[in-house]
């Protein structure tokens, strides 16, 4: 697997963080999930990293600028959620860049971090020097997915979370293999961790910040 041939070139999580945390999310922007998201995320105040879609971006540009306005991150992952096995080196080169204008138009920022769907890689990121850091995660609980409910999602969290995790969610269900409601198990899932206080003893970190530990 390519990704783990170019294993170097990918953060997966921060072991110099300090009692620190940080929160992304995948494949959005959706039109419903994503701002009962960014709701959740106002009330608890925490910042957090968006990887979207750029085709998605397109078609809701406001939802991009409300996270932007409201002191999120943005990345990109790709124009359209395509495996990069199935890419050449340059379609990836033009995904990326893509989406890294239609960011920039949209929010006046231009991104500096890519996580490629389903973590996979391709020769470009060897052949083409990035300017973009890749973000894998060590944390992903299969939210996409309906079976086991929001208990099922809150339990592997609280599990599996540590210091120095790099956690992914996913805002939308419209991708390959996603039940389409799954977004709204993961949501409740999230908000009943923070009514609980389950993770108290860790501080949610924007992923730039959180990097720079």
């Amino acid at each position: 697997m390519l990704t783990r041939i170019f294993n170097f070139l990918v953060v997966k999580k921060n072991p110099k963080a300090e009692n620190e945390i940080t929160l992304t999310f995948d494949d959005g922007p959706d039109p419903i999930y994503t701002p009962l998201l960014l709701d959740l995320l106002k009330k608890y105040k925490i910042k957090a990293t968006f990887f979207i879609v750029g085709a998605k971006a397109k078609k809701y540009p406001d939802i991009i600028k409300r996270m932007s306005n409201e002191g999120h991150l943005i990345g990109i992952h790709n124009y359209d959620h395509t495996f990069n096995w199935f890419n050449s080196p340059l379609r990836s080169k033009n995904e990326i860049d893509k989406t890294a204008k239609l960011i920039n138009e949209i929010t006046g920022e231009s991104p500096n971090y890519y996580r490629p769907p389903w973590g996979i890689l391709n020769l470009y990121h060897l052949i083409f020097p990035s300017k973009y850091k890749i973000i894998l995660w060590s944390v992903m609980v299969g939210d996409w997915k309906l079976k086991g409910g929001s208990q099922r999602i809150k339990s592997e969290l609280k599990t599996n979370i540590k210091n120095g995790s790099i956690i992914v969610l996913h805002d939308s269900g419209e991708t390959f293999g996603a039940d389409q409601d799954a977004p709204g198990q993961m949501i409740k899932a999230l908000e009943n961790l923070l009514d609980e206080n389950v993770l108290k003893d860790f501080e949610f970190v924007r992923l730039d910040y959180f990097l720079q530990k």
